[in-house]
């Protein structure tokens, strides 16, 4: 046996609670990554992933957002609109990050509000990315996209041009670009992308 003892309320408190690393907790307990390895190994403390270490570290205060239970009728609604919408228009094959793109303003704030009132993201944090013809206006694409999304300039990514096939062709279709709404987060992303399938066994099982 290894002395001293950890003891596995003090090794739960810390790795699981805490969220500290097996390095951080040696230096902490001021003993060897060693020992910790291996009264975690005893208590049946399982590891965590990677992925979920990396987590942890960008996200030191927990996670930047609290999903609302839906309860009244426009929370429902909201709710199913978003799940929804995510299904088919979000990019679900971007796995750190919820994502959505589209050229249409009314659809665009009907998921920043499935975001910030369900999800609890402050809209502040969220990020978007323009992407615009080489005919249209790039100024005026993103003062346009600001005052209608109702967000600042500086959350937005450098604009991204792509040149247009014949002048014109495109400005009805998308008159100011198509703009994505980005936020970077893998477990939100889980969590929806989960509220899909759970949705879709329930219709379609």
């Amino acid at each position: 046996m290894l002395y001293p003892r950890i003891t596995e309320a003090a090794l739960r408190d810390l790795y699981i609670e805490k969220h500290l690393s097996m390095m951080q907790i040696s230096k902490e307990l001021g003993c060897s990554h060693h020992k910790v390895a291996y009264w975690m190994t005893q208590y049946k403390i399982d590891r965590r992933s990677i992925s979920q270490a990396v987590y942890l570290v960008n996200n030191p205060h927990g996670d930047p957002f609290t999903i609302k239970v839906p309860k009244t009728p426009e929370e429902l609604i909201l709710f199913g609109l978003g799940v929804g919408l995510y299904w088919g228009e979000g990019n679900k094959a971007h796995r750190n990050a919820v994502r959505l793109g589209n050229t249409d303003s009314k659809l665009l704030k009907t998921y920043i509000l499935f975001l910030t009132e369900l999800c609890g993201i402050r809209k502040d944090s969220l990020k978007f990315d323009l992407q615009v013809f080489s005919d249209i206006n790039i100024a005026a694409a993103l003062k346009y996209w600001c005052k209608t999304l109702n967000v600042k300039k500086e959350q937005f990514f450098k604009p991204r041009v792509t040149i247009s096939g014949s002048i014109g062709t495109y400005k009805k279709k998308s008159e100011y670009g198509v703009v994505t709404i980005y936020f970077g987060n893998t477990k939100l992303r889980d969590i929806i992308v989960g509220q899909i399938t759970e949705v879709v066994e329930r219709i379609a099982p």
